[in-house]
């Protein structure tokens, strides 16, 4: 295997998950019934690039599907970021009506419809048929297409260049990067700005959030892999912002390399500096993560036995890919966890990947009055603790796992 940056050798693993499931392969009853696919959830550390990352076990097609589960909309605090995002960025970047603002996984629209209502000219590129035609519902232009080189250098030719491309949290789920990179730089105006969120590699490790890892999730970056990256194809970044998304996600603001308006901030040097002086370029920094892991799948266990033999019911908030990968590691199925409830009603009346647990409509809650309710999506605890708050009218409590057991 291979670094898909640089292509060195890779043969630094920084933790095993063992063999799961895609964590957004939600399943229906008959597919229950079926042989699961399952590869290996092996995390690789590229000690020349240090880009953290996983195999391509599966190919973009197989994981973005054309029924993908995963709306944006749903999450109330994520539709309130891209609302404050869009604001700031017509303002930094002085969009208006000549302006053309292009994101790459678009998604059902929750970003892009702020745009829209700002009278700024939008498009959204999304691969997946379900979430692109909640998009158009909405009045957002939507192309049902992979992003890379080619569709950039088409996109600028036939349409116009960018003055803005956003790009939520997708860098990490592309399995040729490079491609993907190049196509930014194709699309963008001379002066026009890209910016893209993930989760933040330190947040990760210095958190112990191994629950984000999962086979959507190719690659896991930090500030200084993601600027080389961007230098190899023309890019050059020059602005980064910490945003709390995710666990603690990165905002890295990137214009074309011979770009004049955009001189790079403090910022930058002062986040390389601290990824340094963490360790990131060093194998030693992701030593421990295993033994964390560890120790929250047995305390995950032993709470869950413990509810058993005392009669209590536990059951979960939020499908989410993360708890997806929690529990599989775990190897939690529905005798221990009874039921997982979603807001998203692409979910509602399907299975969880690998554990089977059945997902339900958060009403079931109030109906089935668990004791104990295990949010999953721990990155959104204040807002299922706030819109759930009803279950501490039986006399139930909230549990977290991640990066260690909670009751509350």
């Amino acid at each position: 295997m291979n670094c898909r940056h640089c292509n060195a050798t890779l043969d630094k693993v920084v933790i095993d998950l063992g063999h799961q499931p895609p964590s957004n392969a939600y399943l229906s009853a008959a597919q229950v019934e079926e042989p699961e696919v399952h590869a290996p959830l092996k995390l690789f550390v590229c000690d020349r690039c240090w880009l953290v990352q996983l195999p391509a076990h599966h190919s973009a097609d197989q994981l973005f599907t054309a029924d993908y589960a995963y709306f944006s909309s749903v999450s109330t605090t994520w539709v309130e970021h891209a609302r404050r995002y869009v604001a700031a960025m017509t303002e930094r970047f002085d969009l208006n009506a000549d302006s053309l603002v292009v994101e790459i996984a678009s998604n059902d629209g929750y970003l892009l419809q702020f745009v829209s209502a700002a009278g700024i000219a939008c498009l959204g590129i999304e691969p997946t048929a379900s979430t692109a035609a909640a998009a158009r519902a909405k009045g957002i232009e939507s192309l049902e297409l992979f992003f890379g080189a080619d569709v950039g250098q088409q996109l600028a030719t036939e349409r116009r260049p960018a003055d803005l491309i956003a790009a939520n949290n997708v860098l990490a789920h592309v399995p040729d990067i490079n491609d993907f990179v190049a196509g930014f730089r194709a699309l963008l105006a001379p002066e026009g700005v890209a910016t893209f969120e993930f989760p933040h590699l330190m947040r990760l490790i210095d958190g112990g959030q191994f629950d984000t890892i999962y086979h959507e999730h190719y690659s896991y970056l930090s500030l200084h892999t993601v600027r080389t990256i961007f230098a190899a194809q023309g890019l050059r970044v020059f602005d980064v912002e910490e945003v709390p998304t995710h666990g603690g996600s990165l905002r890295v603001f990137a214009c074309r390399d011979e770009a004049r308006l955009h001189m790079e901030t403090p910022r930058v040097a002062e986040l390389l500096s601290r990824e340094r002086e963490a360790g990131v370029q060093t194998l030693a920094y992701y030593a421990d993560l295993k033994t964390r892991a560890e120790r929250v799948k047995l305390d995950l266990l032993a709470f869950l036995i413990e509810q058993k033999r005392a009669g209590h019911t536990v059951a979960a908030y939020g499908a989410a890919a993360k708890g997806n990968t929690l529990l599989n590691y775990a190897g939690v199925r529905p005798d221990l966890l009874a039921f997982v409830c979603d807001a998203a009603p692409s979910k509602q009346g399907r299975f969880l990947p690998g554990s089977h647990i059945p997902i339900l409509p958060p009403e079931a809650l109030a109906d089935r009055r668990p004791d104990f309710v295990l949010i999953l999506p721990w990155n959104i605890n204040a807002e299922v603790v706030a819109t759930q708050a009803h279950i501490r009218d039986w006399g139930g409590h909230f549990v977290v796992a991640v990066p260690r057991l909670e009751i509350a």
